[in-house]
């Protein structure tokens, strides 16, 4: 079966299992290459968790135990960093790197996203890991995250698996 997706403006036609509720918008396909700009900057954003003491297993017990506000200034920095790219994005209508529109859809509230943040709260809680810190701690000789790692592909999995049948 076929759904129509409508990415920047031209109507595409894709499988329906590959078909996602928020649909990478980029038009153009990318060499091999030319991902290396995300591996350069992928490897940057990690060393800057490892130094900023975002990966620290004992930083994010502090966070959940109320003990110390160092997590909660570096989430704090990036939501307010995030509001306003986003803000300026929209306002002045950037464009990305390859001169393609870059459009920001609203999205809609579902109860499941409660059950799924409190999921997602609890397991960084117990791992003291959440998903973008898990390849930096991985990096950074934290090998027992391995386990982490691997869990969080198997809910990733089940998740996928009981998509319909979970709460709207």
């Amino acid at each position: 079966m076929k759904t129509n997706i409508n990415v920047a403006n031209a109507p595409v036609e894709a499988p329906e299992e590959f078909v996602c509720d928020a649909p990478n918008s980029q038009v153009q396909s990318e060499s091999w290459v030319s991902n290396l700009k995300y591996l350069v900057v992928g490897t940057l954003f990690g060393i800057v968790f490892v130094k900023a003491e975002i990966v620290s297993w004992f930083r994010i017990q502090e966070m959940f135990r109320l003990t110390s506000f160092h997590m909660y200034g570096v989430i704090g920095t990036a939501v307010v960093v995030g509001a306003i790219s986003v803000f300026l994005i929209k306002k002045f209508k950037v464009r990305a790197l390859s001169g393609e529109q870059i459009v920001l859809t609203d999205k809609k509230f579902s109860v499941a996203q409660i059950y799924g943040g409190l999921m997602f709260g609890f397991g960084w809680a117990i791992t003291g890991a959440c998903p973008g810190p898990l390849f930096a701690q991985i990096g950074a000789g934290f090998f027992g995250v391995v386990v982490t790692l691997l869990s969080a592909l198997v809910g990733t999995w089940t998740y996928g698996y009981f998509r319909e049948r979970l709460p709207k």
